[in-house]
């Protein structure tokens, strides 16, 4: 294995500086290069902007697919490259098992011809449900996602090196700071070659015996420091050395600094082209979250024209609402099945031209008290009202169809639909 110890150092020292530049910037003893108020606008914009997708992307999720343990199973398999098995959703669930009860009952049974009725309409929901959720995902989902493993993903790779190129300029110019300091504390505390000849106060005056004792100790060593010249030189060039050394010193933190400023730069011009670039993205999810209320739109608007054909041909069938045994007809009188077929309207028109209900006389037996479910308007003078839990009298006539009965509540007389009744023994 390639072991380079060298880099391996370099590395450590980088980490190691940086982490010194940053615990002094946490606790406020070192100085820090602030970014310009635009940078950090966008930095703000970028962070919410993140933020914020991020949510959207979950709930969306969410709301097009409520169980998490299914959630967890896509994105498995998404993460290992492999399709995801195909599955009903309840939708068509709820239509099959329908189907299947609807045979088990009868398909004859107006029961089991409703269950596959509907069936068949839960089943169509299922299918557009179905289409939905894969037009959500690639239009809307599929963008969120991408900004959020991709572009998201780059600009804070990008942000992290600007970071790092911002604590190494600000050690730079620490040490270039250091070491400008060290060099004037060096010339100010340089010593000069002392003056023996002249060591005491200009204005003190000495006796003539000091005087003489003075003199004779400052030619002692005045004569000592000309027998021994070497180790001034050797102090004078110390001093020259030191003086030389502080000046490479300042030279390469210059250099340094001039390099570090350099990288900096260019990493934020970097940084700031990409947070720039989340205006575009604003766009694109503009874009994104249109079609997504298309696809939705398109979704309910098909929901509720299934919803709306049903309820139509479950309108064909009265009699499969009703909990009671139709009463027995004349045998002049139609099928219910013939008659089950025709619209409420048309066999009131067929009832109008056959049958007077101003001349229907209630049978001497055969009526039966009925109590009404719902509220009735009667269509025209041939009907009665009803209102709700009221109780009259019905009965039923030759040459009337199975869908109404005539109704009597007091002196009032007319037609009424069966569906709205319960008959009572």
């Amino acid at each position: 294995m390639d072991f380079n110890v060298k880099k391996l150092a370099s590395d450590a020292g980088v980490f190691f500086t940086r982490a010194v530049q940053f615990t002094g910037e946490k606790f406020g003893q070192v100085e820090k290069t602030e970014l310009d108020a635009h940078f950090e606008n966008l930095l703000s914009r970028a962070d919410s902007t993140k933020n914020w997708t991020e949510k959207i992307f979950r709930q969306t999720e969410v709301l097009l697919q409520p169980n998490p343990s299914t959630r967890i199973e896509e994105f498995l398999y998404e993460k290992l490259d492999r399709t995801v098995p195909s599955r009903p959703n309840n939708g068509e669930l709820l239509g099959h098992y329908m189907q299947d009860a609807a045979k088990d009952f009868g398909p004859g049974t107006p029961y089991g011809s409703t269950l596959i009725k509907v069936g068949d309409c839960e089943r169509r929901l299922g299918g557009a449900q179905r289409e939905f959720l894969q037009t959500s995902a690639i239009s809307f989902l599929a963008p969120l996602r991408n900004f959020l493993e991709g572009d998201w993903k780059t600009i804070s790779k990008e942000r992290r090196l600007l970071e790092n190129r911002r604590l190494d300029l600000d050690s730079s110019k620490a040490r270039l700071k250091k070491a400008k300091l060290a060099e004037s504390k060096a010339a100010c505390e340089g010593e000069a070659v002392p003056d023996f000849q002249e060591t005491r106060p200009r204005n003190y005056v000495l006796s003539a015996s000091a005087s003489a004792l003075w003199s004779e100790e400052v030619d002692k060593k005045v004569s000592f420091h000309k027998l021994h010249p070497p180790e001034y030189t050797q102090v004078d060039t110390n001093k020259t050395a030191d003086k030389a050394q502080c000046g490479e010193v300042i030279l390469h933190a210059a250099h340094e600094l001039r390099v570090a400023q350099t990288e900096f730069d260019r990493q934020a011009e970097v940084t700031r082209l990409l947070l720039e670039g989340i205006s575009s993205t604003h766009v694109n999810h503009l874009r994104c979250l249109h079609e997504f209320v298309e696809a939705q739109t398109a979704y309910y608007k098909q929901c509720y024209l299934h919803m709306q054909d049903l309820q139509k041909e479950l309108g064909r069938f009265p009699n499969a609402f009703a909990g009671n045994p139709v009463l027995p007809m004349a045998s002049g009188g139609s099928s219910p099945q013939g008659n089950a077929t025709l619209p409420p309207d048309a066999a009131s028109a067929v009832e109008t031209d056959t049958l007077k209900i101003e001349e229907v006389q209630a049978p001497a037996t055969g009526t039966r008290k009925a109590k009404v479910l719902y509220d009735y308007d009667a269509a025209d003078t041939s009907e009665l009202s009803l209102l709700a839990d009221e109780l009259i009298t019905v009965y039923t006539v030759p040459g009337m169809d199975s869908d109404w009965l005539v109704g009597e509540r007091g002196n009032q007389k007319g037609r009424v639909p069966v569906t709205y009744l319960e008959l009572l023994s």
